[in-house]
């Protein structure tokens, strides 16, 4: 696969390349941002300034997957339909909105 053109290379060869690749690339990008920060706190340091710097994204993206939504809406008539406020309207909402009920009025 090293010598290959691109164009002879398998669909599975140019998915393994691809892969490999991306992940080159990343680990260039965190290596390159790691020095870029030591160059800054040491530059910091010989002003005589004290830094701390939150590096968050060293290769680890924060995730907000599964992070719990607070409820905003709650139905009167069956306390266990509840909606953050995000996403479609559920049809307990809506039904009751259309019936002439403000929005308002489901606020947790």
């Amino acid at each position: 696969m090293k010598n290959k053109p691109l164009h002879e290379l398998s669909e599975t060869e140019l998915t393994e390349l691809m892969e490999n690749a991306q992940k080159a690339l990343q680990e260039r990008q965190v290596s390159k941002r790691k020095e870029v920060l030591s160059e800054i706190k040491v530059l910091a340091a010989s002003i005589g300034v004290t830094l701390d710097i939150s590096d968050t994204l060293s290769g680890k993206t924060p995730s907000r997957k599964g992070a719990k939504i607070p409820v905003k809406y709650r139905n009167p008539h069956n306390k266990s339909e509840t909606w953050t406020g995000r996403g479609v309207k559920p049809r307990w909402l809506r039904n009751l909105i259309e019936q002439g009920r403000r929005i308002e009025d489901f606020a947790v």
